[in-house]
């Protein structure tokens, strides 16, 4: 009787080296990428809120008998944040930035919830004309974790403003 010896299949320690090596190579490459698309992700949040700011003012303004964007209080505009936001939201009354009320359960890094200085120059005000003079409203939060915070400005021309991009700082 012939005894049939059988080879054992496997992989070889170096081909396993360098397999581990190459995952490692794609890893170092593709993580940096992906942290950073999620936090350019995270940035639409603030460009979302920032337009329904707009949107919410400009009526607001409009229903007025004399159009203005002065408000005396922040529930004039009828906008507020909902859900989890990663920002805090400021709108002017009078020529003071006045952050919108979160919710309960919002966790943001204090260092970004201090009232808005870049981007600040209109307040909301009035004008002798049919239309209103002006506001900016702004967002501040952290989209990377760190403990640089994420500015953005919108003004009644709807031009949108990045004061300090936390993405990649």
């Amino acid at each position: 009787m012939c005894k049939i010896v059988r080879k054992q299949g496997g992989f070889t320690l170096i081909e396993l080296m360098i397999v581990v090596a190459i995952i490692g190579i794609l890893a170092a490459i593709a993580i940096p990428n992906f942290v950073a698309y999620q936090a350019k992700s995270r940035q639409s949040e603030a460009k979302i809120n920032l337009g329904a700011i707009f949107t919410s003012a400009t009526a607001y303004a409009a229903e007025q008998a004399t159009p203005t964007y002065i408000v005396t209080g922040l529930s004039a505009i009828g906008w507020s944040p909902s859900g989890q936001p990663r920002y805090t939201y400021f709108y002017p009354v009078g020529a003071t930035p006045t952050a919108f009320t979160l919710p309960s359960n919002f966790t943001q890094l204090t260092t970004c919830l201090a009232a808005p200085t870049s981007g600040w120059a209109i307040a909301a005000s009035t004008s002798t004309a049919t239309v209103p003079a002006g506001f900016t409203a702004a967002a501040h939060g952290n989209v990377d974790s760190d403990v640089t915070c994420d500015e953005w400005n919108i003004n009644d021309q709807r031009m949108l403003f990045n004061g300090n991009n936390d993405v990649g700082s």
